[in-house]
């Protein structure tokens, strides 16, 4: 890689890798919530909501947390989420997710919760204590329940779980929280990859695939770990502020 995009990227990742940037990001949910399960969860129910417009997903999540009293690993725990989203019920949620699918989403989560405790736990007992076997174990573990909440596979980049991976592994970071940095490398993370990365990464010369797949997740993510030898999900920071600055400045070219 040229030495200009990764003193880009470098500059782009001091720049937006801020507190500031979590406050119109779904990271932000992670304040308030603690440290053990609760964190975890409703770092995870934020995650498997943050698509499309965050106009339109922030409030989603938000309404889940005030219905939940801040609780939402309890409210979950406890069952009391079926009082407000029913089984079979066809009203939308939020796009394609309805209430019944909501439901059904809550409930493998659930299980997941009662048997083993917590999100971390469970990932722990699985053995996936990497970025590739957390996001096999996450989506075995619904298994085309509770798609599309869930991928019902890794042949999509998994944006979303890759979100929350992040979130909770990368450690040193004014918005990733990092609770899990004790046991898991923040090196075998993969991006959280959508349309958005995707288009800058191209503009940067960083990839030639045109779809957000696991495929070019994985290439990705190996091309920003020239930049971030130890860490390269800081990537996605930069990217991110590509982005908002207008994209790539003609001077520094793609050849």
């Amino acid at each position: 890689m040229r030495r200009v995009r990764k003193d880009l990227l470098r500059r782009l990742a001091d720049r937006y890798e801020t507190a500031a940037f979590s406050d119109g990001d779904p990271a932000c949910f992670l304040r308030g919530a603690g440290t053990g399960p609760n964190a975890e969860t409703t770092a995870f129910v934020a995650a498997c909501l943050s698509y499309g417009s965050r106009a339109q997903f922030l409030p989603k999540i938000r309404w889940i947390r005030d219905t939940a009293g801040g609780d939402i690993h309890g409210w979950i725990l406890s069952g009391r989420f079926a009082r407000v989203f029913r089984a079979g019920d066809a009203r939308s949620f939020y796009r394609l997710f309805s209430f019944g699918r909501m439901h059904e989403f809550f409930s493998v989560l659930r299980r997941l919760l009662r048997r083993h405790g917590s999100l971390g736990a469970f990932l722990r007992d699985a053995g996936a204590t990497d970025g590739p076997g957390a996001l096999r174990a996450l989506c075995g573990a619904f298994a085309g329940r509770a798609a599309p909440v869930v991928p019902k596979d890794c042949t999509s980049a998994c944006k979303r779980l890759c979100l929350f991976l992040r979130w909770m592994v990368r450690d040193g970071s004014p918005v990733d929280a990092g609770l899990w940095s004790g046991w898991f490398d923040k090196r075998t993370l993969l991006l959280p990859l959508d349309v958005h990365v995707l288009r800058q990464a191209r503009a940067l010369g960083l990839l030639r695939c045109r779809s957000a797949s696991m495929r070019a997740a994985r290439e990705l993510t190996a091309r920003l770990a020239e930049v971030f030898p130890s860490d390269p999900c800081r990537g996605d920071f930069a990217l991110f502020g590509l982005g908002l600055e207008g994209g790539l400045p003609p001077s520094h070219g793609t050849t």
